[in-house]
């Protein structure tokens, strides 16, 4: 009989009425890559919350390296050699790299040793990381904060990592950074989990695939005897189309033209730098940029949310910069922002999914009451057509997972029937079926003539639903290209600052105002 690094046999996990895993059964070897998929609300993240001892399953029993063990804490998942690396960071951001690692140290005293930068320093050189140890977490890239989390648990002497959607906000560059230090992991004999939607990434990095559907286990295949196809049907039980569809639609005037914008982020340093295109009706704009190059500031600005320090932003040859979303709205641009930060920006946590339909429309009210039937059938129907994963339209949205979220949140901005959509990441945590639906929704948008504002992170995916795609550097755009003729791999490069193709494309709508920053252009665009 084999002996596994980790085996779990039979666990089962409710909260309430709901089966988050029934009589799950699953192993992973000792230097073995295991790629855990499933759509959301299958119980992925539920199951490796119990190894990480955040739960404790109803039923059920754990063995590491052949011994059963309990597992009711955090405290005793590091004790055994469990570290998990979690999709939202666990981070002191005006701590040090250094200090993030060494509280967690038993009996560290009240000094600060001066070797805590040294000891960390060897463990990042050991594997391949790149880190400043003295580096404040707030001065961190997203990149950097993942590195730290997965130093972390190594520097507690973790030899099963459980890592939860680690390349959500990572280039392409920084992915295959991160995989040659999971391979040398996995040499050094680690048994490495992994959680993620990104099915070339599962064929790329995995040993084997293990594949749960509705919180019950289906089966663990070898990842060399498979393909994306077949792994897809296991999660969704049937066939899907993987293709991405790009309706081509009749090109119309800027809905809205922006102008050498600039904006600054919370710290007061320039996010956005004089930066100028358009978003036009029936049309898909990408935005590809590194984490933190200005995408949130951008998106809130537009949307209204932010102060800009320069530029304009024009709708029917009109500067609508300084003006509320009240009034925005009031000047004929229905807008609908989709944040990146779904729980703290989008919806109110603590509110049902029904009551946060009427935060979009309360004001709409003729009399002094809401009107809670009406959010109740929006929250309903909503439910229906996207296929959120909930016991009620009364539960509260932080009850809800990262996925379920996300689709009640874009639910609730499309019914709003906008002109103007601006999306941060709105497949971000989504299994395949639930992220199909999505393109199916923005690409039935633009049907509809709305233009479309998509900041993504999943470069083939941009490449296949946008029409052209914006790259930001530190700011700066660094060209906007036809989708159907760039490569991940000059997209990579403009999103590193390594090329710019700024002059090279020029992105001129035909037949708008000669006082326009396009200036006056009576051709025909490409």
């Amino acid at each position: 009989m084999e002996n596994y690094a980790i085996e779990m046999r039979g666990i089962t996990k409710t909260f309430g009425a709901v089966v988050a895993n029934k009589g799950i059964n699953l192993n992973v070897k000792q230097g073995e890559i295991l790629a855990l998929l499933g759509e959301n609300g299958s119980g992925k993240t539920t199951l490796m919350n119990m190894l990480s001892g955040i739960y404790k399953p109803d039923s059920g029993s754990i063995f590491i390296d052949g011994n059963e063990v309990s597992i009711d804490s955090p405290e005793d998942s590091k004790k055994l050699g469990i570290g998990m690396v979690h999709q939202h960071f666990k981070l002191v951001d005006v701590f040090s790299a250094a200090d993030n690692i060494w509280m967690g140290k038993d009996k560290t005293g009240f000094a600060l040793k001066k070797s805590r930068y040294a000891e960390i320093e060897e463990i990042a050189r050991k594997f391949g990381f790149d880190i400043d140890p003295k580096k404040k977490v707030y001065n961190m890239a997203v990149s950097e904060k993942q590195t730290l989390e997965i130093i972390k648990v190594l520097y507690y002497g973790a030899k099963i990592i459980i890592l939860d959607e680690p390349t959500a906000v990572l280039t392409v560059q920084e992915i295959d950074k991160l995989f040659g230090v999971l391979r040398r992991m996995k040499e050094e004999g680690h048994a490495i989990i992994i959680i993620t939607h990104k099915l070339n990434e599962v064929m790329d990095i995995s040993d084997r695939v293990a594949i749960l559907r509705k919180g019950e286990y289906i089966t663990t295949v070898n990842t060399c005897e498979t393909n994306e196809q077949e792994l897809t049907e296991w999660m969704v039980g049937r066939k899907i189309d993987l293709n991405i569809d790009r309706p081509a639609v009749e090109k119309t005037r800027p809905l809205l033209e922006v102008r050498d914008l600039t904006i600054n982020n919370d710290e007061g340093a320039v996010a956005i730098d004089n930066v100028s295109f358009y978003i036009r009706g029936g049309e898909i704009l990408g935005v590809a940029g590194i984490a933190g190059c200005g995408q949130k500031e951008l998106c809130e600005a537009i949307a209204g949310l932010r102060n800009i320090q320069k530029g304009q932003m024009i709708h029917k040859g009109e500067n609508i910069v300084g003006l509320s979303p009240k009034a925005i709205l009031e000047k004929g641009i229905s807008m609908s922002f989709i944040p990146e930060d779904r729980l703290g920006m989008g919806l109110a946590p603590s509110m049902s999914i029904a009551d946060n339909m009427l935060l979009k429309n309360y004001r709409e009210g003729k009399g002094p009451f809401v009107d809670r039937k009406r959010g109740r059938a929006d929250a309903m129907q909503i439910i229906e057509d996207l296929g959120v994963v909930t016991p009620s339209a009364e539960t509260p949205v932080r009850r809800l997972s990262g996925g379920n979220v996300q689709k009640v949140l874009l639910g609730r901005e499309i019914k709003a029937g906008p002109n103007v959509v601006i999306t941060a990441y709105p497949v971000r945590g989504l299994d395949i079926n639930s992220s199909y639906a999505i393109y199916d929704i923005l690409n039935q948008q633009k049907l509809n003539g709305v233009g479309i504002l998509f900041v993504g992170e999943d470069l083939d995916v941009m490449m296949a639903l946008c029409d052209k795609i914006l790259v930001l550097c530190h700011g700066k755009v660094m060209g906007v290209v036809h989708a159907h003729k760039t490569t991940k791999e000059e997209l990579g490069l403009m999103m590193t600052g390594a090329l710019d193709l700024s002059e090279k494309y020029e992105d001129k709508p035909a037949g708008i105002a000669k006082d326009s920053l396009f200036g006056e252009n009576k051709g025909k665009e490409e």
